[in-house]
């Protein structure tokens, strides 16, 4: 297994993020790809590509802000966002989403993070499984949204 962080330069792996985002929820290839770029550890923000045997399999991010935030205000007191979590198709229920995600946990962690929150309408289960608390539930676009959160600081 190799993780790798995506640079701003990386226009490789960025231009496969965004077609990954565009053909699992319709997220427009230039937002992603602008998205990606302004990116920084420098602002506890990143994206990270796991590769299995030289081959892209899966990727996260650590974001301050999501769009879910437009939709409910109130969630901008999290500051801290896993986001973006993806697993090829051919590649899921092989242990990569969670190698993806305790990864950003690990890297944010060192970063000084002590919280992490995410939200998914598909992935409940997949994250109480790794030990992610439920926040809350909203209806938005005819999803229930689940909000999570997740200390990840060191004692």
């Amino acid at each position: 297994m190799k993780y790798k962080i995506i640079e701003p330069t990386d226009t490789e792996n960025i231009n496969l993020i965004k077609d990954w985002y565009f053909s699992e929820w319709g997220i427009p290839i230039t937002i992603s790809a602008t998205k990606i770029c302004q990116l920084s550890k420098n602002r506890n923000e990143f994206q990270i590509l796991l590769e299995h045997e030289g081959r892209p399999v899966a990727t996260a991010g650590l974001y301050n802000h999501v769009g879910l935030i437009e939709h409910l205000p109130a969630l901008g007191i999290y500051k801290h966002w896993l986001a973006m979590v993806y697993t090829c198709p051919a590649d899921r229920g092989k242990g990569y989403g969670s190698l993806i995600c305790k990864k950003v946990e690990e890297i944010a962690r060192d970063l000084g993070v002590k919280q992490l929150s995410l939200f998914t309408h598909t992935a409940e289960a997949f994250y109480t499984g790794m030990k992610w608390d439920i926040l809350e539930r909203h209806e938005i676009g005819g999803k229930q949204i689940v909000i999570m959160h997740k200390m990840i600081s060191s004692f």
